[in-house]
């Protein structure tokens, strides 16, 4: 049914309100950018299919409201997702300073081994910049996370944000697949990721 793809993962970009995660997701998935600046309400969701090392990856990618009130409705969009992109917003202190917390949410909500991409947005704002690179790239080191500045505005690295994210969740794939021990990872990866194991998938 589903020949169209190889896999199927599931992504979710979380942050503070305001940072450019609707943005993010609009430059990637349509190639398309507004200044009109509309909260998201809830959670919505784009799909992009991608080619990578000769497979067919289908994205299904999940924007996230950034407001409190919302996190209870988007705490459950966590469970099953494959790869969690964290941005804040380079020329906001306070949505860097944010970013443990919710380092912490993935830790409380997401499936244990999920991969992680932390991502600082509106790069081109240079002369508003208060996060600077290499005290953002020092953290995500610590903490075992890739990292990456982009620009949805520009569209620099945005396509790259989500080839990396792809990448690793593949690799972990392919780590995981032969022997299924790992520290109980293999659940991030195996469930329902693969056409030829989930016939019909969703959409």
């Amino acid at each position: 049914m589903n020949n169209e793809y190889d896999y199927l993962f599931k992504l979710l970009l979380i942050g503070d309100s305001g940072v450019g995660k609707s943005c993010l997701l609009l430059r990637f998935a349509e190639d398309t950018y507004t200044q009109d600046y509309i909260s998201t309400i809830g959670v919505d969701f784009k799909i992009r299919t991608i080619e990578l090392d000769g497979k067919t990856i289908k994205l299904q990618i999940w924007d996230t409201a950034g407001q409190e009130r919302f996190r209870t409705i988007t705490s459950s969009y966590y469970r099953g997702a494959h790869g969690i992109i964290i941005v804040y917003d380079v020329t906001d202190q306070e949505s860097f300073n944010n970013v443990n917390q919710w380092l912490q949410e993935i830790d409380r909500y997401a499936t244990s081994g999920v991969m992680k991409l932390l991502v600082g947005n509106k790069c081109d704002l240079t002369d508003k910049k208060v996060v600077d690179y290499a005290v953002a790239k020092e953290y995500a080191d610590s903490r075992g996370i890739k990292f990456l500045e982009t620009s949805a505005s520009e569209s620099t690295n945005v396509e790259q944000a989500f080839i990396v994210m792809s990448k690793q969740i593949k690799a972990q794939m392919a780590n995981s697949q032969p022997a299924n021990t790992s520290n109980g990872k293999a659940s991030v990866n195996l469930s329902g990721t693969s056409v030829n194991a989930q016939q019909g998938g969703c959409c």
